[in-house]
């Protein structure tokens, strides 16, 4: 078994949380290993979501795993090219926070449910429908593929505030 490696978290503003995301067209051994290299990080951050671009790779790859039970089987995901197909128009509120803006949380408003496609890592096609908490957390990682932030979806001060604490913080990170 090849040996896991923590990536280091891109923290915001940086230029790379805002790119849309290329497609995965290859793929094989490295995107596999890619792959679980983002869930060890996740795991290890902790979070419950993590974005390929969060780690720095600007493809369309997302790892989630909302069992948060702290005796519930770990139920590790990997979503290659996910696209939603389908929207409630029910609504959630959840508090969502993100692991490339550490500390600062904020309640979001999405659908409920989702119904979500997309490949494994061998390239095989799923369909899912997420609902609840997966459903806001499929939602938010899909929107970091293509360059969205949660604090996107706040008022412009809010947003601004926040993003000059992570200014802060990546000044403070700088000098030790």
């Amino acid at each position: 078994m090849q040996d896991m490696t923590l990536k280091p978290i891109l923290i915001h503003p940086d230029p790379r949380l805002k790119k849309h995301c290329d497609p995965v067209t290859e793929f094989d051994k490295e995107l596999a290993r890619f792959a679980d290299d983002m869930l060890e990080t996740m795991y290890d951050a902790p979070g419950i979501g993590l974005a390929a671009p969060q780690v720095g790779l600007i493809k369309r790859m997302l790892v989630m795993d909302c069992a948060k039970e702290a005796d519930g089987t770990p139920e590790p995901m990997v979503l290659v090219n996910p696209e939603v197909t389908w929207k409630s128009e029910e609504r959630n509120v959840y508090e969502e926070g993100c692991l490339s803006i550490p500390g600062q949380y904020a309640e979001v408003e999405r659908p409920k449910m989702v119904r979500v496609k997309w490949q494994d890592v061998e390239g095989k096609p799923h369909e899912q429908e997420f609902d609840a908490l997966w459903a806001t957390c499929v939602q938010h990682e899909i929107d970091h593929l293509d360059g969205v932030l949660f604090i996107d979806y706040l008022k412009p001060l809010k947003r601004q505030m926040i993003t000059r604490k992570m200014q802060k913080l990546k000044r403070e990170k700088a000098r030790l």
